[in-house]
């Protein structure tokens, strides 16, 4: 018991004494160490690294999970160590909106079908945006938050345990000089002079000690930074896997779409591509290539009589193929990446696709699928 008691009159002798030397730094009444140029360095380096790896980590988990409540919810199941409850994406709640519409509006109406067939690629869209999601968490998130919440709290303390030991250095510094003033005035006992230098020097040592160790923690922030960097790489690759996949599926919508009896084809020109895109495969989806009608006519009234389908005396063109495409029927005309074609178009006909040839063979293909060359 009075050694517990001895240790808690030790400890808070030492904190009031921190204190004081903290306050009066504060004020300009006592000298302070100043740590060099490099360390310094360090610490600011540090703090940056700490302070922007905050915002990323929380801007990405608001990319990932839009819903401030969701988020709210996942962050407690984690910190009660729970497996948070699967969610369903807007994407695939959507597609349950549009499967129950087409079940009571009528699945065998064109309205119907048309929202069965953009049900099953949102619902393919949703599972794409799960996988993302997923890969994005491990392999950026946790990372992260592996920093924040491990070697930064580590750092903290060392840091905070330095600062411990410079204000006790600083405070034997100032003890020495008040017994030195002391004993030139022939007040004080050498004993006491010689005290405060043994204190300094233990002070000194600790603190030389607590600084090495804290100065490796802040070097190895360069480690930190090269660790991040590959999490940042595998971030892209997983959201470019996504985009891809999203790019696919809306690709095959449009492909089913345009094989509909009676599906809604505008009657406005294409848009033209923006002044800023330099994308091959934007060009070849928004460029317009030839006047069209007023009224545009299905797909299928285009190839009504393909073989008798004769190339206009202007307006074709090469193509260079950006994917495979597998012909979905005889009017169709199956392609093969970076193949060469000729393309143009007839007058009424669906803009989105066009009359491509190669050799004696011809069909119906999907501007999507083509870089326009001049």
């Amino acid at each position: 018991m009075d050694f517990n008691m001895k240790k808690l009159a030790s400890d808070a002798g030492i904190f009031f004494t921190r204190a004081v030397q903290f306050t009066e730094e504060k004020f300009g009444q006592a000298e302070k160490t100043e740590l060099d140029a490099h360390f310094e360095n360090l610490l600011a380096r540090a703090d940056s690294t700490k302070n922007w790896t905050e915002r990323i980590l929380r801007q990405t988990e608001v990319l990932l999970q839009p819903n401030p409540s969701a988020r709210v919810e996942e962050f407690l199941y984690e910190k009660l160590d729970r497996k948070v409850p699967s969610r369903v994406t807007n994407g695939e709640l959507l597609a349950q909106y549009m499967a129950e519409a087409a079940s009571e509006l009528g699945p065998g109406t064109p309205y119907g079908k048309t929202l069965l067939k953009v049900s099953e690629a949102e619902k393919r869209l949703g599972a794409a945006e799960r996988d993302f999601i997923h890969t994005a968490s491990l392999s950026f998130l946790t990372p992260l938050r592996n920093f924040l919440e491990g070697d930064w709290k580590t750092i903290s303390k060392e840091r905070r345990l330095l600062q411990n030991r410079r204000l006790d250095l600083d405070a034997c510094k100032a003890r020495l000089k008040k017994a030195k003033a002391a004993e030139a005035k022939a007040t004080l006992w050498n004993d006491e002079v010689d005290k405060a230098e043994q204190e300094l020097r233990v002070a000194q040592t600790e603190f030389d000690r607590q600084a090495e160790v804290t100065r490796l923690l802040l070097e190895g922030i360069s480690s930190t930074h090269v660790n991040h960097l590959r999490c940042l790489h595998e971030f892209v690759k997983s959201q470019t896997t996504y985009y891809a996949q999203c790019y696919r599926h809306m690709l095959d919508l449009q492909k089913q779409l345009g094989r509909f009896p009676g599906t809604f084809v505008g009657t406005t020109e294409p848009a033209s591509p923006p002044l800023s895109s330099t994308s091959p495969t934007t060009t070849a989806a928004t460029m317009s290539v030839a006047p069209t009608g007023a009224g545009l006519a299905p797909p299928e009234e285009t190839a009504l009589c393909l073989e008798e389908v004769a190339p206009p005396a202007s307006g074709t063109r090469k193509a260079r193929v950006l994917y495979d495409y597998e012909a979905a029927d005889s009017s169709e005309l199956a392609l093969l990446a970076d193949e060469l074609i000729t393309v143009y178009s007839l007058p009424g006909m669906d803009p989105d696709w066009l009359i491509g040839e190669r050799g004696n063979k011809k069909g119906k293909v999907p501007v999507t699928y083509l870089e326009l060359l001049s």
